[in-house]
Formats: structure tokens, C-alpha cells, sequence
């Protein structure tokens, strides 16, 4: 393999996993910083570590020429993004090339390309993936889209072109609400992404989020089958799991064919994930977007396979051929995700920074805590809340829910509120158990729970 040290241009609890999985190839590694994150976990791991700028992330972890230059410094091979701040970013893979490094993951005009939500609608249907009545092209103005509202009927979804992770979406029900909402939809989304972009899809109804993790080296491309993440709050990602409970064979035959179709239709190269809308009552999916990274909720597709995902990515990044075929992946058992943040379900999911004075997590073959998280750290209050992921693994989803419950109660974490008592309380739901969930779920369940 051509790699031999990798910079992670990244933070908190992916910074950690990924220097794990460096350290199971014998690869350096070198962690870039903000001013805040000094005594973090992901620093204390790495080889050597380089301060990138102040707490801010448009400051630090958000800098290309800054992690450039701290890549060069350091003599690494490779740069890892991670997820969220540049992994998506077509620009920053092209300047880590233009520096002679390795960017893991695909090359910047595969991002640009599937970045744009409406350029990867059009891909999808041009590889015969079934897409969501709505827009072909971006939206010229408020017309086009009141236009196309009318013709596939209401409610719809006004989206960003180029957001993503639940970001830059509103439904609206109504053309006065649509003509209302479009401007500030523009205006948000100019603002989250540095494009104003927008297109419209039709709302499907009391569907379910299911995705399908891909890898590919450009050449050769496998499924790792898919993940349930209906359980959302704000359109964010609060629990996942996989496979995706009660999903017809034929229908994970067909959505997880349609997401290979796609990575072959690009050339891709490294781990994605193809994301679909579930319709139970008519058992029919349709495509949403890719997401050219590494997903916050790779490790359940890790425990029901026994693959490395971000491993995988590395060695791909690195010139080596996919290192399995399509049989080779197999399901064993069920595994769920539950996202612990440093956040207060019982006051409206307020953020609570503050120092860890106690940490137990619980050890046992069929569980994982991906965290970075230690007894005496300081949470900063400038990043998203996650504190880390707990991971069961069952032998079946009932094993594996009735696991997650022990579990959950051996979890402690002292000095900051958590989102573990929301997990306990979904664990042991009836509705949850039954499968009678969808993406609108947990916004109804949460006021009975949490007034």
C-alpha cells in the first residue's frame, strides 16, 4: 500500500475511530487541532499532533490551506476527512491532490457531482434507480417551483441542491406556504452551504429511512447491505440500526443492486452510502442522496458483517483493490446504534457542555462504545454535541433490543446531561419493538416521554 502515515482532518469520537483503524495497518498518524481540542482523546492517540487554529471550526478544522500545510509539515501520505466539516467537500479533496497527497475517499469531481442532490437525482434515474417525484434540474425561481408543486401535489419538500445530513429541508403543504418559505429557503441554504441552490421533491408519507453502505475502488463495487435510521429528530440521525428491521427480501435485493448500480455508474471509489425512502404500505423505495464519506452510523453495518469500513476506505485510497466479492458479505444478527450527546432531552434537547467526572462503560463481545471520551475531559461547547455511539450486537433484533436495555443501564456519564434516558425510554417502547416507526415517529413520541 502505497500509505504509510495519515493525517485526520477531523474531531472527537471518528478522529479515535480512525486512528484505531490506522493502527490495525501500521500506518502514523497525525492529528490536527483546534486550540480547544489540545487535551482530546484523538491527540493524545496520534503519532504527533499540529494546532490548526482557535476553537472555532471556520478557524480550524474548516482551513484547507491550514491542514495542507500541517499534512506537508508532518510528511503525511494521506489526509482522512471523517465526516462533516470538509469530507464532502470536492475543493478540499482536489487541493489535498493538487498537494501530492492521498484524499480517502473519491476524487473531488465525484463529490461535486453527487453533492449536488439534483445532478444525483439525475444519475440515479439515468442508472434506472427509482427517484422521488420532483424537480430535474434546479429550481430558476419561485415559479418553476410553484409550477411543479402543483403538478405532483402537495405536501412537498423544498431542499438544498448542495445540503445534506437532514440539513436545508422544508415541508410545506400549500402554494402561499411554499411561496413564503422559498426565499428564506434560498437565503438558509446560501448561508449553511455557500449555495443558494434549490430543488423540490414530493413528501412521501410515513416513510422509512433506509440506507445502503457501498464500497468501491473504481473498478469493482459491493454492498454491505443497508441500515434503519427513521428514528430522527429534526431530520438528524438519533438511532440506527441494521439490517432494516421487516424489509421484504425482494425489496433489500432491489434498493441494495440499485445503490451498486449507482457507485458503477461514477467510477466510485471508497466507502458511501446510498440513501432511499421506504414506503411499507406499498412496499416501493425511492432514491434521496449520497453521502461521499464515511457515515457516523458505519459501526452497525460493522458488527452484523465483521468488516473494517474505514480500513477498507485506506486501502483503497491507498491502490489496493476491494479486498472482498459480493459473497464474501454476509448478515449475522442485528445490531442497533444509539447517538449519546451531550444534550437534555427533558429541556427541549438543551446543549451541555461541560467535564466528564465519571465514565463507565460497559465491556462485553457484543458491545461497542466508539467515543472520546475520559474521565476529567472537558467537553467544549464549540462542536456538535455527540459524546459517542453505543453499539449492541444480538443475535436477532429482539436479542438485541432486550441487550440494549441491560446495557444502556450500565452506561454512566457523569458532568454533562445525556441523551442515554431517551435511548432507555425508546428501547423499551412497544412501538419501537413492533417496527411501528417511521421518520415522523420520534417527533410525536417525544412530548409524552419528555413534556
Amino acid at each position: 500500500m502505497k500509505i504509510r502515515s495519515v493525517l485526520i482532518a477531523n474531531r472527537g469520537e471518528i478522529a479515535v475511530r480512525i486512528n484505531r483503524a490506522c493502527r490495525t495497518l501500521g500506518l502514523r498518524t497525525v492529528q490536527v487541532h483546534s486550540a480547544a481540542d489540545r487535551d482530546s482523546l484523538a491527540v493524545r492517540l496520534a503519532d504527533r499532533a499540529i494546532e490548526i487554529g482557535p476553537a472555532p471550526a471556520a478557524k480550524s478544522y474548516l482551513r484547507i490551506d491550514a491542514i495542507i500545510e500541517a499534512a506537508r509539515a508532518s510528511g503525511a501520505d494521506a489526509v482522512h476527512p471523517g465526516y462533516g466539516f470538509l469530507a464532502e467537500n470536492g475543493d478540499f479533496a482536489d487541493a489535498v491532490a493538487a498537494a501530492g497527497l492521498i484524499f480517502i475517499g473519491p476524487d473531488g469531481d465525484a463529490i461535486r457531482l453527487l453533492g449536488d442532490k439534483v445532478a444525483a437525482r439525475q444519475i440515479a434515474a439515468e442508472a434506472g434507480v427509482p427517484t422521488v417525484p420532483g424537480s430535474t434540474a434546479r429550481l430558476a425561481d419561485v415559479d418553476a417551483g410553484l409550477a411543479l408543486a402543483h403538478r405532483i401535489g402537495y405536501p412537498v419538500m423544498i431542499k438544498a441542491a448542495a445540503g445534506g445530513g437532514g440539513r436545508g429541508i422544508r415541508v410545506v403543504h400549500s402554494a402561499e406556504e411554499f411561496a413564503r418559505q422559498f426565499p428564506q429557503a434560498a437565503a438558509e441554504a446560501a448561508a449553511s452551504f455557500g449555495d443558494g441552490g434549490l430543488y423540490v421533491e414530493k413528501m412521501i408519507e410515513s416513510a422509512r429511512h433506509v440506507e445502503v453502505q457501498i464500497l468501491g475502488d473504481g473498478q469493482r463495487y459491493v454492498h454491505c447491505f443497508e441500515r434503519e435510521c427513521s428514528l430522527q429528530r429534526r431530520r438528524q440521525k438519533v438511532w440506527e440500526e441494521a439490517p432494516a428491521f421487516d424489509l421484504p427480501a425482494e425489496v433489500r435485493a432491489q434498493m441494495c443492486t440499485a445503490a451498486v448500480k449507482l457507485a458503477a455508474r461514477v467510477d466510485y471509489q471508497g466507502a458511501g452510502t446510498v440513501e432511499f425512502l421506504y414506503d411499507r404500505a406499498t412496499t416501493s423505495f425511492y432514491f434521496i442522496e449520497v453521502n461521499t464519506r464515511i457515515q457516523v452510523e458505519h459501526p452497525v453495518t460493522e458488527m452484523i458483517t465483521g468488516l473494517d469500513l474505514v480500513a477498507e476506505m485506506i486501502r483503497i485510497a491507498g491502490g489496493e483493490r476491494l479486498s472482498i466479492e459480493q459473497d464474501d458479505v454476509v448478515i449475522h444478527g442485528h445490531a442497533i446504534e444509539c447517538r449519546i450527546n451531550a444534550e437534555n432531552p427533558a429541556r427541549n434537547f438543551l446543549p451541555g457542555p461541560g467535564t466528564i467526572k465519571s465514565l463507565k462503560v460497559p465491556h462485553a463481545p457484543d458491545v461497542r462504545f466508539d467515543s472520546m471520551l475520559f474521565e476529567g475531559y472537558t467537553v467544549p461547547p464549540f462542536y456538535d454535541s455527540l459524546l459517542g455511539k453505543l453499539i449492541v450486537h444480538g443475535a436477532d433484533r429482539a436479542a438485541c433490543l432486550t441487550r440494549l436495555q441491560s446495557v444502556l443501564n450500565e452506561l454512566v456519564i457523569e458532568g454533562v446531561p445525556t441523551t442515554i434516558a431517551l435511548h432507555a425510554a425508546l428501547a423499551a417502547d412497544a412501538s419501537v419493538a413492533a417496527g411501528n416507526i417511521d421518520t415522523r415517529f420520534l417527533e410525536g413520541w417525544l412530548p409524552s416521554q419528555f413534556p
